[in-house]
């Protein structure tokens, strides 16, 4: 993996932490995460038009990926209002690309090498590191997290491939955004009214836009880089994003984090940079 497409990602990475931190912060997490879907496609609006159209083929890859990314953006917000975002975002992407991992052989007939199964297994040290807070943590939270994981990795290898056979990664990317927020938001709607909505988006329209730009570019870097390597090598090097939201959560959003919260995210992140060297 070439060094511009490590320091994209990792651009990436950071750019993820940063949204995901801007849900955790807002006052209604559901609608907040709605926002930021909706920020997202309002940026890819205009990049349209300079694009070619992904191939046919890709177009069935980014129907499945609206339903997953709509699934995704309701287990955040659901994680995030029963736990931290420094407990609840290491187990949700730390699993993820885990399950990549242990899966990509026979999915995508990407063989594993040794370097890889041992970030696999440094990957899996982390996670039962964060088993050793969990017990004070919310079991819920937990739930929803792994669950997330398990959405995580599927929207991955859905999107792996419809990047990769789309002739254009980010023409791809773009045009899998825009449907997403017509679900969220429709969803919103009917749950908690035209009014409700209006409201919240008139006070945090902002937050929206600079989530959703966060969002889109953090996603793009990731689908274009697993154009260029292996997807679990991208999807575990793109985890590294868990010191960031780390690092966030102490700092920004004032949570309380204890020894065995910054050992896990420190060696789920050491396990990405495994996988990235194997």
């Amino acid at each position: 993996m070439s060094l511009t497409v490590i320091l994209l990602v990792l651009l990436g990475a950071l750019l993820h932490a940063i949204w995901n931190a801007l849900i955790k912060a807002g006052t209604d997490k559901s609608l907040d995460a709605s926002l930021i879907s909706a920020g997202g496609a309002i940026t890819a609006l205009p990049f349209l038009f300079f694009l070619p159209l992904p191939e046919a083929s890709a177009w069935p890859y980014i129907g499945a990926s609206a339903i997953l990314q709509f699934i995704y953006f309701q287990l955040v917000a659901g994680a995030y209002r029963a736990g931290d975002i420094g407990l609840v975002y290491p187990i949700m992407r730390g699993c993820a690309p885990l399950l990549v991992a242990a899966t990509s052989g026979f999915i995508l007939n990407e063989s594993l090498s040794p370097g890889a199964m041992l970030g696999t297994a440094t990957i899996c040290a982390g996670i039962l590191t964060l088993a050793l807070e969990a017990r004070r943590g919310s079991g819920h939270a937990i739930r929803l997290a792994l669950a997330n994981a398990c959405v995580i990795a599927t929207y991955t290898y859905v999107d792996g491939i419809g990047a990769r056979i789309s002739g254009n990664a980010i023409s791809y990317t773009l045009w899998m955004s825009l449907l997403p927020p017509i679900l969220l938001l429709t969803w919103a709607v009917s749950k908690r009214g035209a009014v409700a909505v209006a409201v919240h988006v008139r006070y945090n329209w902002w937050r929206g836009l600079i989530g959703g730009g966060g969002s889109i570019a953090s996603y793009g870097l990731a689908l274009w880089a697993m154009t260029k390597a292996p997807v679990a090598t991208v999807a575990a090097l793109r985890e590294t994003s868990i010191l960031f939201a780390l690092l966030i959560s102490v700092i920004v959003l004032k949570e309380k984090a204890s020894p065995w919260r910054y050992l896990a995210g420190a060696i789920i992140a050491l396990g990405g940079l495994i996988l990235k060297l194997a």
